[in-house]
């Protein structure tokens, strides 16, 4: 897992415009809707660290009532701020990971709301205000981006593995704006392949799909690029209306016999065609990227 396609160009695409900012019934709706969501995180946190310490004891890393919890929180915080979520298709049983397209720091809510997962990142992410509360209630899984401490974050990956965890993975490396897969990267797909990782590992494909509200830009619930997330916040918060999210579930694709491009091309192929939206060929590498 030395490259795990976290060191990653950022998609740029066409910026959309600046949202105005809220009025008053704007804050009226960022209260309402930020506030329950705020208290569901906040006590979800140390509830989760409560359960946790009962039930380490006697399942180890395994989390047969915290990985539930923590997709209850997440469908509770959906529910808080008003975006409507479903599922199509059925979680994996056996050993194996989860790859899925990145639109949003959403995701965080709305792919662990489908199922019980916990993410990979970047180290840094740890620190981002806000998002460290939600990578703490998920339990991501950090990657430092260095070759020094490749061969101890193998280890940690085929232990969680081993454990039941389904870590999951954005192979674009990047978010876009919601309305596109971008090209997976291959290299991602090569820790799949270590020989000590369970045997009957398999990868499964899952499609986000976000509906913005009526008469807004369908990009609404994308951040990319330089978006700032405060601000992205503050916007999904205080819409008048809120749109929907549909995670899909594609059959899990086994491990044995294939190669990190085939693993790579099928699981693009089966996200992409579950996007429901136009330009869905591979995008042309046009330059619109800059180096993280």
């Amino acid at each position: 897992m030395a490259d795990q396609g976290l060191n990653s160009r950022t998609w740029l695409g066409e910026p959309p415009a600046a949202p105005p900012p809220p009025g008053a019934g704007g804050w009226l709706r960022v209260l309402y809707r930020g506030l329950p969501a705020m208290t569901v995180l906040g006590l979800g946190v140390p509830i989760l660290m409560l359960l946790r310490l009962m039930e380490r004891p006697f399942t180890g890393l395994c989390r047969p009532v915290t990985g539930p919890f923590v997709q209850g929180v997440c469908r509770a915080v959906l529910w808080c701020i008003g975006i409507t979520w479903q599922r199509t298709g059925v979680p994996m049983t056996g050993p194996g990971a989860v790859v899925a397209n990145h639109s949003s720091w959403l995701d965080i809510l709305s792919l662990n709301a489908a199922m019980p997962v916990f993410f990979v990142s970047k180290a840094e992410v740890a620190g981002w205000p806000g998002i460290n509360i939600l990578t703490r209630v998920t339990n991501t899984h950090f990657v430092a981006r260095d070759p020094r401490l490749a061969a101890a974050q193998a280890a940690e990956f085929a232990e969680r593995t081993a454990a039941g965890h389904r870590l999951l993975f954005f192979p674009e490396g990047t978010s876009s704006d919601g309305q596109r897969v971008l090209p997976f990267k291959p290299t991602l797909f090569q820790g799949f392949l270590a020989p000590e990782l369970p045997q009957g590992l398999a990868i499964q494909p899952v499609t986000a799909i976000y509906r913005a509200p009526a008469g807004t830009d369908p990009r609404f619930y994308g951040w990319w690029g330089d978006m700032a997330l405060g601000p992205h916040i503050l916007s999904v918060l205080s819409a008048r209306r809120q749109g929907s999210v549909e995670v899909v579930l594609h059959r899990p694709i086994p491990v044995a016999g294939e190669t990190r491009k085939s693993l790579s091309r099928a699981a693009e192929t089966a996200i992409r065609d579950a996007l429901p939206f136009e330009g869905q060929a591979p995008p042309p590498r046009t330059g619109l990227e800059r180096q993280d």
